[in-house]
């Protein structure tokens, strides 16, 4: 059986079998004895997305990974970059360090920063993130954002790519008409404003795209 380890765009955690493209964590969140989670949504500001191939270092998911035999970091799974942008991860420092100096030159471009560094990063996201954030979502209008935003409308995470609308699903994306007022934002505010600015995440191709004409 999956462990409950696929992040959908909100983060909440599921025990699918589509593992997707990228891994990631946001700290220990798992008992490695049972292999289930402990209860926490997070244990660290840091969420950050890895790839799933660095160096042929090998683990044991949601084993004793850590020194001295501890858990360390629980392996989370997304199906895209987009998906882990939109959930409130980063591109990690150390397996994919030119996504992430990506990521942080149009993160301070976008937000207006002279520069930024990854603690800063983790500080904003951690504020807008829909699992760790007080406030409310941002209302938004569909037109006004940049490709990889995701948003929810109607309970759905939906998302635009060339100018044709998708709806989020585990195994891919799903064509769809456009979404009308009112939406909400799921991917954080200032990783829009990134994307806005220029940063381009990976996307999965399952099923293939391009989609089917858009609705009229």
């Amino acid at each position: 059986m999956p462990l409950q380890n696929r992040a959908d765009p909100f983060g909440s955690l599921h025990a699918v079998s589509p593992r997707g493209l990228f891994t990631g964590n946001r700290g220990i969140l798992h008992d490695p004895d049972t292999r289930k989670l402990i209860g926490r949504r997070w244990t660290t500001r840091a969420w950050i997305v890895c790839t799933c191939d660095w160096k042929g270092r090998r683990r044991d998911v949601w084993g004793r990974n850590g020194r001295g035999g501890g858990a360390g970091w629980t392996e989370l799974f997304f199906a895209d970059e987009v998906t882990a942008l939109a959930a409130g991860h980063r591109p990690c420092f150390t397996c994919r360090r030119d996504a992430a100096r990506s990521f942080q030159s149009a993160f301070a471009a976008g937000n207006g920063l002279a520069s930024v560094t990854a603690p800063q990063i983790d500080t904003h996201l951690h504020a807008e993130r829909r699992l760790s954030s007080r406030t409310a979502p941002m209302p938004v209008s569909p037109d006004d954002l940049p490709d990889a935003a995701m948003i929810e409308a109607a309970g759905n995470p939906l998302v635009r790519r060339d100018g044709n609308w998708l709806r989020w699903t585990f195994e891919g994306y799903v064509p769809t008409s456009r979404p009308t007022a009112p939406v909400l934002a799921i991917t954080p505010p200032s990783t829009i404003a990134a994307l806005r600015a220029g940063f381009r995440p990976v996307w999965t191709d399952k099923p293939a795209y391009p989609p089917a004409k858009r609705p009229d």
